[in-house]
C-alpha cells in the first residue's frame, strides 16, 4: 500500500487548509476520502508502511530523533511549496490563511482559536510567557531540572534581568504522585510560576500535568507547560488539562515545517501576559496615538509579517494526524518503544533511564552503558549502523535517547537492538 505523493497530497486536501493551498476539486476530495489507506488490526504494517513512505529520509538511514527535529512528510512539504508559490504570484503575505489554520490547531490542542498564536518554536512561546508575566525580584519559578534549554533559559534570563528566583526539582521515575510531591515541596509564599516539561527531553518522562494544574490553581500559581515533546506524540486537551499557558514546536512530533510553533494562553488569563514584542498585527489601530489597543485573543503576540505557507503546512500536518487517528499514533509509538525496551533490557550492562510505568512514558526511550561513553555510543550508532539517535549530556545522564514516530518502523527498532548487541560485543 505505497501511495504516490500526488495521491497522498490530494487526500490531504480534504480539509479547509488543504483547499487554501489549492489542493483539489470536490470530486477529487470524494475519491481521495474513499481511497485513504485502510487500517487493519489483524495486519497493520501495510498501513504504517504507506504512511512511512511519504517521508523523504534517505533509504537505509534510520532517523530516531523526532524529539529533536521531526521530519515533515512529503505531502506537507508540497503544501508548503504550493502555498509559497501561490503567494509569490501576487506577492501577498497570506495572513488571511491564518484564521483557518488557527481553527485546525485549536481543535488539535483542545483550545479555542482565540487562545492560539503562531510562533517560531516552543522556545519563543516559553520566552513570551517568561517575559510577559508581571514578575519582580524575589518572585519564584519552579521547573524540572530535565528542562530543555529552550524551557529553562527564558526563566534563568528573568533571574538575570529581574531578580526572579529559579527553583528546580528532579523528575521522579517511580510514579506521578512523586512528581507532584516534589513540586509541592518547593512551593513557598513567593512562588508565582510552575513550569514543567509535558514530556522531559532527555529521558521522555511524562509528567502529571492535570494534577499539577489543579495544585497550581488551588495555590493561585501560574502554570505553564513546555509542550515541545507532547503535541503530536499523544492526544490531549489543554482545556481538560487546565494549564494557563502552553508552548510547543510544530517541527517535532506534529511534523510541520521548520520554524513553526504554537503558543496557547487561556482566554481568562490573556491580559496577564504583556506582549514582549509588538508590531503590525498586534493591534488593529490605524494611527500612532499612545492609546494602543491590542487585538482580541492570543494572536496579539503574532507581530509583523509571518511565513503563512509554513503555518498552512503546519495545519496540514495536524489534519493528517487527525486523519490517521491520534490515539492510533500514540499506541504505535508506545508499541515501538516497548519493542526496543524488550531488546535493550536483555543486553548486559545497559541501564534504561525511561520509566516502564505507562503513566510516565510514551514514544521516547533513553539508555546508557558503562562500557562506552554516551557520545562515542551515539557516534558508533550513527557511523557504523546509520542510526540517528540523540546524545543526552544533560545533568550528567550520559545516555542516548531514541524517539519513535510515524517515520519509523518495527524493522528500525530491531536494527537498533542488533546494533547495540554488536557494539557491546566489540567493546
Amino acid at each position: 500500500m505505497n501511495l504516490d505523493r500526488k495521491t497522498f497530497l490530494r487526500r490531504l486536501g480534504v480539509g479547509a487548509v488543504g483547499l487554501a493551498a489549492g489542493a483539489s476539486t470536490r470530486g477529487e476530495q470524494r475519491a481521495a476520502a474513499a481511497a485513504w489507506p485502510v487500517y487493519s488490526e489483524r495486519d497493520p504494517e501495510p498501513y504504517w508502511s504507506a504512511i512511512r513512505a511519504q517521508y523523504l529520509l534517505t533509504p537505509g538511514f534510520a532517523y530516531l530523533n523526532t524529539g529533536g527535529l521531526g521530519p515533515a512528510a512529503g505531502p506537507v512539504l508540497d503544501v508548503f511549496e504550493k502555498t509559497s508559490r501561490r503567494l509569490q504570484e501576487k506577492s501577498e503575505t497570506g495572513h488571511g490563511l491564518f484564521a483557518e489554520a488557527r481553527k485546525v490547531l485549536a481543535r488539535f490542542l483542545g483550545a479555542e482559536p482565540a487562545e492560539i498564536s503562531f510562533v517560531r518554536n516552543a522556545t519563543e512561546g516559553n520566552g513570551l510567557i517568561a517575559a510577559g508575566l508581571a514578575l519582580k525580584a524575589g518572585d519564584e519559578v519552579i521547573f524540572d531540572d530535565h528542562a530543555h534549554p529552550g524551557g529553562a533559559f527564558p526563566w534563568i534570563n528573568q533571574g538575570k534581568q529581574r531578580g526572579v528566583v529559579v527553583r528546580m526539582f528532579e523528575p521522579s521515575v517511580v510514579d506521578a504522585a512523586g512528581n507532584l510531591a516534589r513540586i509541592a515541596a518547593l512551593i513557598t509564599p513567593r512562588t508565582r510560576v510552575v513550569q514543567v516539561s509535558h514530556v522531559t527531553a532527555p529521558t521522555g518522562i511524562v509528567l502529571p500535568v492535570v494534577e499539577i494544574a489543579k495544585l497550581c490553581r488551588e495555590r493561585g500559581i501560574w502554570f505553564h507547560i513546555d509542550g515541545a515533546q507532547s503535541a503530536g506524540m499523544f492526544p490531549f486537551s489543554l482545556r481538560e488539562i487546565g494549564c494557563d499557558s502552553y508552548a510547543t514546536s510544530g517541527h517535532k512530533w506534529i511534523g510541520g515545517p521548520h520554524e513553526t510553533g504554537v503558543l496557547f494562553i487561556r482566554r481568562e488569563k490573556l491580559e496577564q501576559v504583556a506582549p514582549a514584542m509588538v508590531g503590525a498585527y498586534s493591534s488593529d489601530q490605524a494611527d500612532l496615538s499612545m492609546a494602543m489597543t491590542f487585538v482580541a485573543g492570543t494572536q496579539r503576540h503574532e507581530y509583523g509579517t509571518r511565513n503563512a505557507a509554513a503555518v498552512v503546512a503546519l495545519a496540514a500536518a495536524a489534519e493528517t494526524q487527525e486523519r490517521i487517528g491520534r490515539e492510533r499514533i500514540a499506541a504505535r509509538g508506545r508499541a515501538m518503544v516497548a519493542r526496543v525496551r524488550a531488546g535493550i533490557a536483555a543486553l548486559p550492562e545497559v541501564e534504561i533511564l525511561t520509566p516502564a510505568n505507562p503513566e510516565l512514558s510514551a514514544a521516547m526511550i533513553a539508555f546508557r552503558t558503562p562500557r562506552i561513553a554516551y557520545d562515542k555510543l551515539f557516534g558508533r550508532l550513527l557511523g557504523e549502523h546509520r542510526l540517528r539517535c540523540r546524545p543526552v549530556s544533560e545533568q550528567k545522564l550520559d545516555a542516548v535517547r531514541v524517539s519513535l514516530h510515524l517515520c519509523n518502523g518495527l524493522d528500525e527498532c530491531d536494527r537498533l537492538v542488533a546494533a547495540m548487541t554488536a557494539i557491546l560485543k566489540k567493546t
